[in-house]
């Protein structure tokens, strides 16, 4: 007979977990307990900016680790203080044993629900626009989760083990990265993650930056004045900033006007009238798609259409990223 839910991770649990994580945090007193059926871990976390949190197990061994599906509990936008995550392992069907969890921190992604918006030079964008930013045209895109903020110094850091960013700041946005170093990180980082994380497409970056369904008709990401979104030209004093210091969207993203230019995954082509279904881009290409402009650069190259590209091994001050989670 099949043994009753609740008796399913039964045994004696394990703690293992993570010292240290994407934003320099810390986990401290970490403790597991059974309780109705159901696996409850405790933690402290300490940490300066919004993140996720997951859970992966393990058998004793801890060779390989597995994402715990079926959580509950603070896993969202979760800042410092005791947390608590419940795993009902007994509806993914595991049985009981030992094992080893891993209490992992992911980065702060924001829910952008999928529809169909004009891409392109719009009205609110006025007399700005350049040519690659026409013809307007029709997309439609799917659910994603994107980034709430542009990816930090202190995230690289602790992915790659080392800093190339000119404006030094845990909290500032990397930059000086080529597109195939952004490619190189996140592979890292989805070795040690419960997600899997890539790039935005053009298309997705701009609908985010829009607010997505709940877009108003900005010129800039989250407002009509690129001084109150952004780190541009004529406030930004020659460097970057902290992410997340200027007023956030409508989703509650932050810096997609100024502070760095964001690469995408797409290569870089003309866009053309005919409406797309969650367009990716050209399957070749000599450049890489950016959006969003940087601290170095004025106002009209901030704006939410405005439009870059630099080959893939381009890297310098003004080029970051932020992540799509999958």
């Amino acid at each position: 007979m099949k043994k009753p839910w609740k008796s399913y991770c039964s045994w004696a649990t394990i703690l293992w977990w993570l010292p240290g994580a994407l934003y320099a945090q810390t986990i401290r007193n970490v403790e597991a307990q059974l309780i109705d059926g159901k696996v409850v871990v405790a933690c402290h976390l300490e940490t300066g900016v919004p993140v996720d949190l997951s859970l992966l197990y393990a058998d004793v061994d801890g060779e390989v680790f597995k994402p715990c599906i079926h959580i509950s509990g603070d896993l969202h936008d979760q800042t410092g203080g005791d947390k608590q995550i419940v795993w009902d392992c007994g509806a993914e069907n595991i049985m009981a044993g030992a094992f080893i969890f891993k209490v992992v921190v992911e980065m702060s992604m924001v829910f952008v629900r999928g529809g169909v918006f004009r891409m392109g030079c719009t009205d609110e964008q006025g007399d700005d626009c350049y040519s690659g930013e026409r013809p307007v045209h029709e997309v439609t895109l799917s659910d994603f989760y994107i980034g709430r903020y542009e990816v930090t110094q202190a995230q690289w850091t602790y992915i790659m083990g080392s800093n190339p960013s000119f404006f030094k700041g845990d909290d500032r946005p990397v930059e000086n990265v080529s597109w195939h170093d952004v490619q190189e990180f996140i592979v890292r980082l989805n070795g040690q993650t419960a997600h899997k994380y890539r790039l935005p497409t053009e298309a997705e970056w701009e609908y985010a930056a829009r607010g997505g369904v709940y877009g108003k008709k900005y010129k800039y990401s989250g407002g009509h004045r690129c001084d109150e979104v952004g780190w541009y030209r004529h406030n930004a004093g020659g460097s970057t900033h902290n992410v997340g210091a200027k007023q956030p969207n409508e989703l509650g993203i932050y810096d997609m006007c100024g502070n760095v230019w964001e690469w995408c995954s797409d290569w870089h082509e003309p866009y053309s009238a005919s409406a797309r279904v969650n367009p990716t881009g050209p399957d070749t290409g000599t450049d890489r798609a950016s959006r969003g402009g940087s601290w170095y650069d004025d106002g009209r190259y901030c704006r939410l259409t405005i439009r870059n590209a630099d080959t893939p091994e381009s890297a310098d001050t003004r080029l970051g990223f932020r992540l799509v989670r999958m």
